[in-house]
């Protein structure tokens, strides 16, 4: 018996951490899909933002963020206890041992598991902001957002507060962490404003084309396949038949829903342009993704196919309807994150019996509506302390100059000494 538990303590540690590490390198991807969609004037700087983002999340969620959303002792429901310093002590083997299975992963692990789900959330903000905001304000807010406001909203559902006991279910984070970003980064785009020559003076959007669409596929791919590691490893164990049966069913539902979704953004594209918009099916297969990671073990395949395709058909209308009402986001984050987020959290209570309206409804709100006035709060204070844009000169000029003094793409760049 002792064997057996210690084995299925090492697996389910493994497993994490190999979850862990997948969810890590979707910062690869969403550093890959931005700087993409960006012009080649704003790439180093759209990099820097992400690397820099993802180090802060780290640190923030290690020393504050972690101990915020899952505290040893909660008060009320609604404001955690606060244990400030993080162990690096580990569970002891007797004390797996004695407590018969109850302890079946290391604690360390799971926060592994948690910080780059926080730095997932930070990473919407990025693309949604870019090419017009200052680095140090971004990087001021990424302070705020991972340190304090995600992670109270996550403990008041994944945490076992108040949205817990309201019956709110998200299995993945449709809402905790994507719709989250996706509120954070709105609050930051309507302060901020669309970028110069992004709407004409009759009004109408104007495209600003993206500098590398091959970089922009690979980021997407590289989220689809880190995505695995988003949901599957939700199911926080795989050392049972069932644990095992429920991530393989995890894995398939996820791939459905974004091939699907994939698919579906493509037609929906194709009728209403005419064309088939690689960049609105590149969008499709992460709204796919959002749409069922707030549940993905409950639908059939053809279920989440299903609810992934919805998904890449909304995230074309949500993004020709914020170009509608002037709000500018360089790579459909908002869409992508906000709009499919809520579908996700939603469509909950089709394939869960266990999910009811006013749980959904009311996680909806509070984490949307928290996050959003938080984030308008701390923009604001940013905009009339340090600033939020650049000087339009230096945006028409490109931030890589203005922020990293360099350029991504130096052999493109026109010297005029006839090299």
């Amino acid at each position: 018996m002792e064997t057996i538990i210690e084995t299925r303590y090492a697996l389910d540690t493994f497993y994490f951490l190999v979850c862990a590490a997948l969810v890590m390198w979707m910062a690869a991807g969403f550093t890959m899909l931005e700087a993409g969609l960006v012009r080649a004037k704003n790439t180093v700087e759209i990099l820097t933002k992400n690397v820099a983002l993802y180090s802060i999340a780290c640190l923030m969620y290690m020393l504050i963020g972690y101990n915020l959303m899952y505290p040893a002792e909660g008060i009320n429901g609604f404001w955690p206890g606060i244990d400030w310093l993080l162990s690096a002590t580990d569970h002891s083997p007797e004390a797996v041992l004695a407590s018969g299975g109850e302890i079946y992963y290391s604690g360390l692990s799971d926060f592994m598991f948690q910080v780059v789900f926080v730095a997932t959330a930070m990473s919407i903000v990025s693309g949604a902001v870019a090419e017009r905001m200052k680095l140090w304000s971004f990087l001021a807010f990424a302070v705020f957002l991972t340190g304090f406001i995600y992670p109270l909203q996550g403990y008041w559902s994944w945490g076992e507060g108040f949205l817990d006991g309201l019956g709110y279910s998200d299995y993945a984070g449709s809402g905790i962490v994507h719709m989250a970003g996706a509120a954070a980064a709105l609050a930051g785009v309507l302060l901020l404003g669309p970028r110069q020559g992004r709407f004409g003076p009759d009004g109408r959007a104007r495209a600003i084309p993206g500098a590398n669409l091959p970089l922009a596929t690979l980021g997407t791919f590289i989220l689809w396949m880190g995505w695995f590691g988003f949901n599957g490893g939700s199911e926080l164990a795989i050392s049972s038949v069932e644990s095992a049966n429920n991530v393989a069913r995890v894995f398939v539902s996820t791939n459905a829903a974004a091939a699907a979704g994939l698919v579906a953004a493509l037609l929906v594209a194709r009728s209403a342009f005419g064309k088939a918009d690689l960049t609105m099916a590149l969008n499709g297969a992460l709204a796919g993704l959002v749409s069922i990671t707030a549940e993905p073990l409950a639908p059939s395949p053809a279920q989440a196919a299903l609810i992934g395709a919805v998904g890449g058909g909304l995230v074309v209308g949500s993004i020709v309807l914020l170009d509608k009402l002037r709000i500018d986001d360089p790579v459909g984050a908002i869409s992508v994150h906000g709009t499919c987020g809520i579908w996700g959290v939603l469509i909950v209570l089709w394939t869960n019996d266990g999910a009811t309206w006013s749980g959904q409804l009311a996680g909806l709100a509070v984490i949307g509506g928290f996050v959003f006035a938080a984030s308008l709060v701390f923009w604001a204070i940013l905009k009339a302390t340090t600033g939020l844009r650049v000087h339009p000169e230096d945006e028409a000029a490109g931030l890589d100059h203005v922020d990293c003094g360099m350029e991504a793409y130096p052999e493109f760049v026109a010297t005029g000494s006839g090299d």
